[in-house]
Parts: C-alpha cells; sequence; structure tokens
C-alpha cells in the first residue's frame, strides 16, 4: 500500500467512526498517524525533486497562488513589469520597487497542476491569493496549503512539549486545553512519545495539538480579486464585508493599494543612515521587518560592526530624543534615522 492509499484508508475511517467521547481519542491517533503519513509524502517528494527553484532575491518574497485564468500573468506583470512566461510549469519571478524597498514576487503554477510551487509558497514571506468574478472562492486553494502543512493567517500553537526520560505524561496549561487528556496522550503516543511535559496556554482542538509537534510553515496572505473591471461596482478598494481587495491587473485599477497593503502586511520598516557630522541619506534605507534592533542592523552592514560597535545615535520614532544614544538591543522604528559609532 502507498502512502497515499494509506492516508485515504486513515481517512474513510474517520468519516466512518461516529464522533463522540469515547471515540475522540481514538481518533486524534488517526489525524496524528495521517499528519506523520504527509509529513513523510513531502519528504519524499522533496527527494524527487530535480528543479533548482527560483533563488530569492530583495527584501522579502511575495507569491501569487490562485486558478489558471485568474491573471496571476498579468497581476505579476502590472506589479513589476516582468514578462509573463509561455511554460505554464514555470515559475516567473519580478521585483517591485516600492518605498526604498525591493520585494520578490514570483507567479507560480496553479497548485492544481503541479505540486512543485509547495516549496517556493514555503519559502515566501507573503501570499496573494488571486481570485476573479468567475471563481471567487479560494477555499480549493486553501485545502491544498492546508494538507501540505502551510498554515494561513494563523500563529503556531501556544503548546510546550518537553520530552523526558521518565515520569509518563505531565499536563499543565493555563486554560481550557479545549480536547481531554486521553486525546493528548493517545496523539503523543503516535509519535512514540510516552513520557513528557506538556504546558497548553490556548484552548485547542486535535489538529492544533497536532501541529505543535509538527513542523508548519505559518504565512501570512492576502485575498485579492482581479479583474474588478467586471464587477457592476468596483468603486470600493475592497469587498464590503470581506476585506477582500479589489484589483483590476488589466486596467492598473487597485494597483497603488496592492503595492500598500503587500508593504504593510509585510511588516518591512526603513531605517536611515547618518554618518557621523553629516547629513542622512534619504534615498535608500535599510530595509529591516519590524522588530529589528540596532544589533540586526549592524549585522546587516558589516559583519564586523557588531564586535566593534560602540554605540548608535537615533533620530525618529524610537528615540526619546533627537540623537539618544543607544547599544545593540534598542528597538528600531520605521523611519528611524540612524549614526552606528564603531570602534577604528
Amino acid at each position: 500500500m502507498t502512502l497515499e492509499e494509506e492516508i485515504r484508508e486513515l481517512e474513510r475511517e474517520i468519516t466512518g467512526t461516529q464522533k463522540n467521547k469515547s471515540t475522540e481519542h481514538h481518533l486524534g491517533r488517526i489525524k496524528a498517524k495521517i499528519a506523520r503519513l504527509r509529513e513523510e509524502q513531502e519528504k519524499q517528494a522533496r527527494k524527487a525533486r530535480k528543479t533548482a527553484g527560483v533563488k530569492k532575491a530583495g527584501d522579502a518574497t511575495v507569491v501569487l497562488v490562485g486558478p489558471t485564468g485568474s491573471g496571476r500573468s498579468t497581476m505579476l506583470a502590472r506589479l513589476t513589469g516582468a514578462r509573463p512566461s509561455d511554460d505554464p510549469l514555470a515559475t516567473t519571478p519580478g521585483i517591485i520597487a516600492y518605498k526604498g524597498a525591493k520585494i520578490q514576487v514570483l507567479d507560480i503554477p496553479d497548485l492544481l497542476l503541479t505540486r512543485d510551487a509547495l516549496n517556493t509558497i514555503k519559502s515566501s514571506d507573503l501570499a496573494l491569493l488571486v481570485i476573479d468574478p468567475g471563481q471567487p472562492d479560494p477555499a480549493p486553494y486553501l485545502d491544498i496549503l492546508y494538507s501540505h502543512g502551510i498554515r494561513i493567517n494563523q500563529s503556531p500553537p501556544d503548546v510546550l512539549i518537553k520530552k523526558t526520560a521518565r515520569g509518563g505524561i505531565t499536563i499543565n496549561s493555563t486554560v481550557d486545553p479545549g480536547i481531554e487528556r486521553s486525546s493528548i496522550e493517545s496523539i503523543l503516543h503516535e509519535y512514540k512519545i510516552h513520557s513528557a511535559d506538556v504546558l497548553i496556554r490556548e484552548t485547542l482542538t486535535q489538529d492544533r495539538f497536532i501541529d505543535a509537534l509538527e513542523e508548519r510553515k505559518y504565512l501570512c496572505a492576502m485575498t485579492v480579486m482581479n479583474k474588478a473591471d467586471l464587477l457592476e461596482d468596483a468603486s470600493s478598494g475592497k469587498l464590503p464585508g470581506s476585506g477582500i481587495l479589489l484589483v483590476s491587473a488589466l486596467t492598473g485599477s487597485g494597483i497603488d493599494l496592492l503595492k500598500d497593503e503587500i508593504f504593510g502586511s509585510l511588516d518591512l520598516i526603513r531605517i536611515y543612515n547618518k554618518p557621523q557630522g553629516g547629513q542622512p541619506d534619504m534615498d535608500e534605507p535599510m530595509i529591516l521587518r519590524s522588530g529589528s534592533t540596532v544589533g540586526d542592523l549592524c549585522d546587516r552592514i558589516h559583519k564586523d560592526f557588531r564586535k566593534r560597535f560602540r554605540y548608535a545615535s537615533i533620530w525618529g520614532a524610537s528615540a526619546k530624543y533627537a540623537g539618544q544614544r543607544e547599544g545593540l538591543d534598542h528597538l528600531l522604528a520605521d523611519g528611524d534615522i540612524i549614526t552606528i559609532v564603531i570602534e577604528k
């Protein structure tokens, strides 16, 4: 029996099992086994792939996900000027230059045609789920991503699992765990964990607890409805009541707003360098992620800067006053101007 056949057999068992308290731990164990088998599938697929993929470039990477015919290639061209590929199975790259950042955009093949694109998605920083008025439901693509361990707009489970040499399974929680102890033990036993300290800090489902045991990709995503020019009323920037951004790659409507939303969703910040005694360079900022420190900036500038660092003078939102002196652990904010002083 192949892995896929085994997974389908287990899925049929779940469907045919009546769901109640007495079967909850059994169902949890089946789900855990399916998760392990899918991970094994992914490992085998990664070994079998021969394609090198597209090299990452720029300050962040955005991937376009959606059905054939939704206008992904036209959107890539409108955003970056990149020419669409004639090969439907090729990944096509482009670069957005926006607010000082260089953002790589990748148009991957339709997930229903090829699974090779999944590695590209897993290495990306943001997914744009591209739909259109004729195909307005991204659910089939979300299901594919979910089945391959990609969690869209979720945070990792707030669960700590520490294996121990003896003592059995100890479970503590700061909230109602949401699942029975028997389910937790059954899932852990499927992973050959028979002794561990478990701390649960969120109300869980069985699937979320399994996610705490597996390597998952947690990816931010935006849903974009392309071909908004076909809608009767496309004057609004977002589809009412949904948060879905309305865009026409053909006419360019909504593209500027889309770029702004992409920049904001990536949590990028711009840091401007000011030489000692000179004027700040406001034309070419350093691009970092929100939450970056002075030390992170030093690492980006030169490998020796952290070692030779003396202090930083900062002007901007992260400073209490102009020219405030700070150390390596100081958190930076968008628009900060900074002078780094190092030992000579």
